[in-house]
Parts: C-alpha cells; sequence; structure tokens
C-alpha cells in the first residue's frame, strides 16, 4: 500500500468529487422549486458538480485548505512516520489536482501582510492541525469506533465561509432553543452574505472556542444528509424560510440540510458555538482507511 499516493489520491477526490447524499438533496430541490431562477441556478449548481467530478477538475477555483481528522481505535498507533506521510500525501494531492496556489511566503508579519508574496506552487499550502477522534467521545456525532479502526478524514475547507463563520459565546439561560435560536440567527446572517447558496451549515456546541470548532469539524466529516436529526431538521427548516435561495435568487432552497453537533458542557451560564455555513460546493470530504 503506498500511503502517500492514496492520501494524494483521498485529495483529490474530495475536491473534485460530490457525495451522494448531497447530490440527492439537490435533485430533491430541483424537483420541487417552484422559482425559475433559483430552479436554473440549482440546475447549472448540478451541471458544474457533474463536470467536475467526470473531468477530475476542482469543484471551485478555490480549491481549499485540508483539515484532517484521525478517527483511531485503541489497538491501532499513530506514528510520526504516519502524520509525515500525511503531509507528504495532501503536498503531492494539491500539486497533482491541481489546487489553486494559496501559501503565503515569509515570517509571521510577511505572512500575515502578504508583503513576500505567494508560492507558486499549490503544495506548498500546510494543512491545518491534525484532529484526534478515539473511544471516549460523547457528541451527538459520536462513533462506534472498533479496536482495529484506523481512518484518515480529509476535509478541504474554502475561505468564504471562513469569512462568515463565527464562534462567540452564548448565554444560554437554561434554554436550547435560545442556544440554537441564536445559531440560527447568525446563519442566516452570514448566508444573506455568503453569495454561494445553497449551503450545508455546520453548528457545534461546546465548552471551550476549540472545543466547539472541533465539533463542528467532526459533524462536516461524519454528517449525511440521508440521516438529519430532528434539531438539524429544524435547523434547515428556519434557514429556508428565510427566502435567500440558491446563489440569493429567492426559492425554496437556501440550505440543503443542516450539520449540529453537541459535546460535553460545564456548569455555567454560557455555551460556546462555532458556526460555518459551507459554501454550495462543500463539504468537501474524502476518507481513508488504513
Amino acid at each position: 500500500m503506498d500511503i502517500v499516493k492514496d492520501i494524494s489520491n483521498s485529495i483529490i477526490e474530495a475536491s473534485t468529487r460530490l457525495s451522494d447524499d448531497k447530490r440527492k438533496a439537490l435533485k430533491k430541490a430541483i424537483e420541487i422549486e417552484s422559482n425559475k431562477n433559483a430552479s436554473w441556478c440549482l440546475s447549472q449548481i448540478l451541471e458544474n458538480y457533474e463536470v467536475a467530478q467526470n473531468t477530475k477538475f476542482p469543484l471551485c477555483d478555490d480549491t481549499g485548505i485540508a483539515h484532517v481528522i484521525i478517527e483511531i481505535g485503541e489497538e491501532r498507533q499513530i506514528t510520526g512516520e504516519l502524520l509525515g506521510q500525511i503531509h507528504e500525501g495532501i503536498q503531492l494531492g494539491l500539486n497533482n489536482l491541481p489546487a489553486r496556489p494559496m501559501a503565503v511566503r515569509g515570517n509571521g508579519i510577511e505572512r500575515i501582510e502578504q508583503s513576500k508574496g505567494l508560492f507558486e506552487k499549490p503544495g506548498m499550502l500546510k494543512p491545518a492541525p491534525i484532529l484526534i477522534d478515539c473511544v471516549g467521545d460523547e457528541s451527538t456525532y459520536r462513533r462506534d469506533i472498533s479496536s482495529d479502526t484506523l481512518n484518515v478524514h480529509f476535509l478541504l475547507e474554502g475561505g468564504g465561509p471562513e469569512i462568515r463563520a463565527k464562534t462567540f459565546r452564548v448565554y444560554h439561560k437554561r434554554s436550547f432553543s435560545n442556544v440554537i435560536e441564536t445559531a440560527i440567527d447568525w446563519l442566516e446572517e452570514s448566508l444573506k452574505m455568503l453569495g454561494c447558496t445553497p449551503s450545508i451549515p455546520s453548528i457545534g456546541i461546546g465548552r471551550t472556542h476549540y472545543e466547539a470548532t472541533s465539533l463542528l469539524l467532526k459533524s462536516i466529516a461524519y454528517g449525511n444528509l440521508d440521516n438529519q436529526s430532528d434539531m438539524e431538521q429544524f435547523v434547515t427548516s428556519k434557514l429556508n424560510e428565510s427566502g435567500i435561495g440558491p446563489l440569493g435568487f429567492g426559492g425554496k432552497t437556501t440550505v440543503l440540510g443542516s450539520y449540529v453537533n453537541i459535546g460535553c458542557q460545564r456548569a455555567s451560564g454560557v455555551r460556546i458555538v462555532s458556526v460555518r455555513p459551507s459554501c454550495f460546493v462543500e463539504p468537501r470530504v474524502a476518507c481513508l482507511k488504513l
């Protein structure tokens, strides 16, 4: 098994292939849409998906930053060699895609100011810090991880949703409705400005900003539109009532579905909530089983 090559192929798959559940949700949205402009827009989005998958072209020019979740059972190990292979495989995949060059040159200040320009090779874009998922997770999206499991999930996260994303504290007032409706309000405001709807927004609710965002990322990796909880259906329904529609054209489909992942909570007056209004090419996800 050539792990580096397999990781490279996973990056390409995540960037160019639409998941079956999302394809089904999009086709259903086209069937029920009565707004002609929105229906035309959804059809064009579906055609874009099919062209990308058939030609192995990226779903979007913003090819995204790689985020990695390693799902590991009790009898498996993560070695330094594997971590090196993950980085090497991502670099190879971005170069072979090819992705858009987005890595900024220079030291810390120069990177912030973007004063030294960009690296020419797309593979110079380093992945975000790796997240580990194992037995003992008590979140909504917890997994039954067998002892011999070693899965590597790759998420490609674009810039537009990151600009519109938010992680902040909510005073819960001992009310789940207060927390979830605050998150919905944030998402509705962000979706008005996102432009790239229909979205599959994600919500993570935890004890710290890091935890809430981690829960959000897990929901993107594990979520499935064919299996939506009552909470997720509620979020989807409320956001579709906004009438924003695909690319802001109006209509019934502002979001195709939603992910809500609630983790452990602590005795306090606040809940930390992270929301991300994924654009219509997301989630871009692939999984490699080792």
